[in-house]
């Protein structure tokens, strides 16, 4: 497949994720990080048969991953094609895979999760001019 053909509509963004530089982050792990607006982190992440994630993942914010190929094992779970999976905010893991896996996932900035509470809260006070 070659490269997708220039669309005239400046709204629109498409990618070949394979065209996408990847940065290695350990032995046979890699990620490609996409196009955002800035409040969410959108990848996809590669890893190799018999791999394992270089350190253990933090996520202040969450993450949110779903498995486009292969399997992934998260501790004694293990997620196949089709399986979406959710870290809630404050959690942390390491995947490993015995087949490979692909994993296409997004996670909210947080500078940008910190603005918006800042925004919510700045909303709901109590305005003195309303009695």
């Amino acid at each position: 497949m070659g490269r997708l053909d220039a669309i005239s509509v400046s709204t629109v963004q498409a990618s070949l994720i394979d065209e996408i530089p990847a940065v290695r982050i350990g032995a046979g792990c890699t990620r490609r990080d996409l196009s955002s607006d800035g409040s969410v982190r959108v990848w996809v992440v590669d890893m190799e048969p018999g791999s394992t994630w270089p350190y253990v993942d933090d996520h202040d914010t969450g993450e949110h991953y779903y498995v486009v190929a292969g399997e992934v094992i998260e501790g004694r779970a293990r997620y196949g094609i089709g399986t979406y999976v959710r870290f809630l905010p404050g959690t942390s893991h390491r995947p490993r895979t015995d087949t490979g896996v692909r994993l296409f996932g997004f996670n909210l900035d947080p500078s940008a999760m910190l603005a918006a509470r800042e925004a919510a809260s700045r909303a709901h006070r109590f305005n003195y001019s309303q009695g």
